[in-house]
């Protein structure tokens, strides 16, 4: 697969025109000539992760390890929306086959697709997505999950997910599996927050610091980002006398613990 901006942006157009200026602009934005020099090489599944952190300079500082036996939820926030996935699916890939449910958007990388589990984001979801995600968690395969949905924002100050989906958690539950949480230590730039700002504040439907995530994806060439493994969370210790949305409060206060 390569990256082509001019396409994308005339796939979306009304009459299929692109301005000038903004081609440009938006084709430096995703740095589209460093990223196709990338894809070009044709890297599948955890080598596509392993060697894009490699293509990146990318350096992971782990504690603790993935745990024997399995499948687990691998369960995380979610601070950087590309660095960190492409780190995960690497880190826990090595150990065992690993699907991550994502937005759809992401099967249109070759690359990544073998991995993905597609999940719509927005709005309800279709009767093919909901099988999709019933048969991974009923294989034997790990399962990766950003359950916030969406890459941390600031709020009052402080850099933290959105609310977390509980679906992992019910569905870990009825195929027990344990759920091993992660905590990934990472920031994006000012201007990301800021974006993410502008949009509460004129209240916009369309996610504008999402436009810059290839260009958070540039900026963190040569970082250092930290990983704490926790340790299984067995599937049987919630009790389902208790809040499912209060359960999954707890493992997302646990997971930015470690």
């Amino acid at each position: 697969m390569k990256l082509d901006v001019k396409q994308m942006l005339e796939k979306r157009s009304r009459n299929g025109k692109v301005p000038r200026l903004l081609l440009c602009y938006l084709r430096r934005l995703f740095h589209e000539d460093f990223l196709n020099r990338f894809l070009e090489q044709g890297y599948t599944g955890v080598e596509f992760c392993s060697k894009g952190l490699e293509y990146l300079g990318i350096t992971l500082e782990i504690e603790g390890s993935i745990p024997d036996g399995g499948p687990y939820t691998f369960v995380s926030n979610h601070p950087l929306g590309g660095a960190d996935g492409l780190a995960l699916l690497s880190v826990i890939g090595q150990k065992k086959d690993v699907m991550l449910l994502g937005n759809d958007f992401l099967t249109n990388i070759d690359g990544l697709k073998p991995m993905i589990v597609p999940v719509n984001k927005i709005g309800m979801q279709s009767r093919q997505l909901k099988q999709g995600i019933d048969n991974a968690y009923s294989s034997s395969t790990h399962i990766l999950d950003f359950p916030a949905g969406q890459v941390s924002r600031r709020y009052h100050g402080v850099i933290s997910d959105r609310k977390w989906s509980k679906t992992f958690l019910i569905k870990s539950i009825e195929t027990h599996r344990d759920i091993v949480p992660i905590h990934f230590y990472g920031t994006n730039s000012r201007r990301f927050y800021r974006m993410g700002r502008i949009q509460q504040i004129l209240k916009l439907k369309f996610p504008l610091g999402m436009v810059f995530l290839p260009d958070e994806l540039y900026r963190s060439q040569g970082k250092t980002y930290r990983i704490v493994i926790g340790k299984p969370i067995p599937w049987n210790s919630f009790d389902r006398g208790h809040d499912i949305n209060q359960l999954v409060e707890q493992i997302k206060k646990a997971t930015y613990a470690l």
